[in-house]
Formats: C-alpha cells, structure tokens, sequence
C-alpha cells in the first residue's frame, strides 16, 4: 500500500486492524518515517502522550486507556546483553503495544507472533507492506 503523509491516519488504522499481536516489529531504512508511522500508531490506540525516538534511551513508554505502548529503538545497540540487560522480557510478557524500530538488531529475542511491517519510498510516497507472524 502506497502512502502520503496526510495519509497517516488511515494507514495506522489499517495496520491495527489487519494485525492478530499487540508486537509490531517495523523496517526500514533510516528516514524512511518508522518514528513517523508510530506516531500515528501511538495516537490510533488512544494516547495523547508526546511521542519521540527513543534512540537513545532505548524504550519510551506512552498511555492508553487501555494498555500501555513501549516504543523501543534498537539503532544504536552494540551489544544484545543491553538489551537483556534492561528487561526486554519482561516488557513482552506484559498485557501491552509493543512498538520496534530496528528489530533486526534483536532478532534472537522476537516473540512467537508479531506484525512485521515493511517500509520503503517510492518517489515521493511511502511503501507499507504488513505481514502476521
């Protein structure tokens, strides 16, 4: 599915749908708009909460009604025991949205089932593809 900007409701929306796990696991190049996309993401599942990379914080944590969301950027890890290190078990075992970007860093520890969503440009729009795991 091809994308506008303006379009990024509509786009959350459809992925939240079609997905059967609360675990998204997002692709793509750097600045291809994943941090974008979870931005749309965060406020279709209710959160008014400020959303930011968290590049180098490694996880930021938003609100719903309903559950929490983590956000984790794995960009910059050098090293998988970081990320054992600060429980990223843990925050999968939780009744809650978990939000990757950089999920191939991490491959080893992806859950069972998750939505992998792709994300590429084509001009001056961007390329979705989603797939249940």
């Amino acid at each position: 599915m091809t994308y506008g900007l303006d379009q990024l409701e509509d786009v959350s929306k459809y992925i939240l749908k079609h997905s059967q796990s609360n675990v998204y696991l997002l692709f793509g190049e750097m600045g291809v708009g994943k941090t974008t996309l979870i931005k749309a993401l965060v406020k279709a599942l209710g959160s008014e909460d400020n959303v930011s990379s968290p590049t180098y914080s490694l996880v930021n944590e938003y609100h719903t009604q309903d559950k929490p969301i983590y956000h984790f950027d794995f960009y910059r890890i050098k090293d998988i025991e970081e990320v054992y290190d600060m429980g990223f078990e843990d925050y999968l075992a939780q009744d809650a949205y978990i939000l990757i970007e950089w999920p191939e860093m991490i491959e080893e520890l992806w859950p069972e089932h998750y939505s992998k969503v792709d994300i590429s440009l084509k001009d001056d729009k961007r390329v979705f593809k989603i797939a249940r795991i």
